[in-house]
């Protein structure tokens, strides 16, 4: 990536005062990528990807806008300060609005997370990669088609300024390989995929590997049935267990409590969950895909327990919720290149228990294991949930067969009171867990 100036955002943020705001903070974002797919050993596409995004939030005393566009010329960012500027002296009045107060911003030096790997692969190297998870892939048993073995490589930076003082900056790379094949023939085909993103080049897993466990993933759901409704134990496998925990995030959001729209509002100091479970947030752990040194708007962020041993100890602020609500900020600010800021996590992980997949199955018995969802539905108002999903159903603790079409539905509360956690955490995103096992669900089938 070309060496990239730090003043944009300073003088965005200085053009913004000079119209007219009494405050202001922007966004300077680059990326690059640049992504490579074959299909049957053929090279089928490759892409470059060049972005850079500004993005200015203005502030007419308790009137705020929010202006963003990709023209960073002196006439561009021009159109963008006089828009910005005439938009806030329009909007209505907020009175919880601002920018973070000055004590609270992330003061440097800011932590070194290792995030940028100098590493710059080629377009050969990746077309490597993804040939070789493809190939593995299709060289094992009941692989009848590919839709492709894929490799790509990002680079990007971001910084943020504003108005009272706080100026970060912070670069991050990326890169991925993945797989995707089918199983099975004619109305029996059943698809399979695998990938795994990595900040650093050195630290992606093997392509064979990948592919591997792209097509044991595939060859797996051969023959998958419907069955009976009933209500079972159900385990959702580690891939996918977030899926649970992600309404959870929602709920202790603090616009939505702000909002008075989440099934948590009262609940905060209060165990939600089993003692078992305890969430942590780690906005500074080394090489993680959700890692930054400060928040969105410039807040000091840190490790912090959402959950621990069950109960909920936090809502998730941006300076507006924390002002509304009457607390301190908790540095979870998290934006876009448009608008202002939500909230949002880092790097989620819930501590592992002590029995493998295994041995939740050996204790569950009989019941369902999920390994995918899809469609989910939530009342954010009271916790009640459903989602689509197949997986595999289980019988004296051993796979007896693949399903489909079910779908899982209960109360989140009362979900969250019996989650129990695996021992199989791995770590393969910006939110990880283990396998998490509910004694019992109601499953609706054929």
């Amino acid at each position: 990536m070309a060496s990239m100036s730090t003043e944009l955002s300073a003088d965005l943020v200085a053009a913004a005062l000079r119209a007219g705001a009494d405050a202001a903070e922007a966004v300077d974002a680059e990326h690059q990528a640049l992504s490579v797919t074959v299909r049957h050993g053929a090279l089928e596409e490759v892409e470059r990807e060049e972005a850079r995004d500004l993005s200015l939030r203005v502030f007419v005393g308790r009137r705020q806008a929010t202006v963003s566009g990709s023209d960073i010329s002196a006439d561009g960012r021009a159109r963008l300060v006089e828009r910005a500027v005439a938009m806030a002296r329009l909007a209505p009045e907020d009175p919880w609005s601002g920018l973070v107060e000055p004590g609270a911003l992330a003061s440097g030096p800011h932590p070194a997370l290792d995030l940028c790997d100098p590493s710059d692969p080629d377009p050969e190297t990746l077309e490597t990669l993804a040939r070789q998870a493809e190939a593995a892939a299709l060289g094992m048993p009941r692989i009848a088609n590919s839709d492709g073995g894929s490799a790509s490589a990002s680079r990007s930076a971001w910084r943020l300024a504003t108005s009272n003082g706080f100026f970060g900056e912070h670069r991050a790379t990326g890169f991925h390989v993945g797989a995707a094949v089918i199983a099975g023939e004619g109305e029996g085909m059943e698809s399979g995929y695998d990938g795994l993103s990595r900040r650093w080049f050195g630290d992606l897993p093997s392509p064979e590997k990948v592919g591997r466990e792209a097509a044991r993933r595939a060859a797996a759901r051969l023959g998958a049935r419907k069955i009976a409704s009933t209500t079972a134990p159900v385990i959702f496998e580690n891939r996918i267990a977030t899926s649970l925990i992600g309404p959870f995030i929602g709920a202790i959001s603090g616009p939505s409590v702000a909002r008075g729209v989440s099934f948590l509002k009262d609940r905060l100091g209060e165990a939600v969950f089993a003692e078992a479970i305890t969430l942590l947030d780690d906005p500074h752990q080394p090489r993680g895909l959700g890692s930054s040194p400060f928040d969105d708007e410039g807040a000091l962020n840190r490790r912090t327990a959402l959950v621990d041993r069950g109960v909920v100890t936090t809502w998730l602020h941006n300076a507006t919720s924390a002002r509304q609500l009457g607390m301190d900020l908790t540095g979870h600010a998290s934006r876009g290149s448009a608008g202002p800021a939500g909230v949002g996590t880092s790097n989620l992980t819930l501590a592992p228990g002590e029995r493998d997949l295994a041995g939740l199955m050996a204790d569950a018995g009989t019941g369902l294991l999920v390994t995918s969802m899809f469609g989910p539905s939530l009342n954010a108002n009271t916790g009640d949930w459903s989602v689509g999903c197949s997986g595999f159903w289980f019988e004296n603790g051993e796979i007896a067969y693949p399903v489909s079409e079910i779908t899982v539905a209960g109360a989140l509360p009362d979900i969250y009171a019996r989650l129990v956690p695996g021992a199989d955490l791995e770590f393969r995103g910006s939110a990880n867990s283990p396998s998490l096992l509910v004694d019992a669900l109601s499953i609706a089938g054929k």
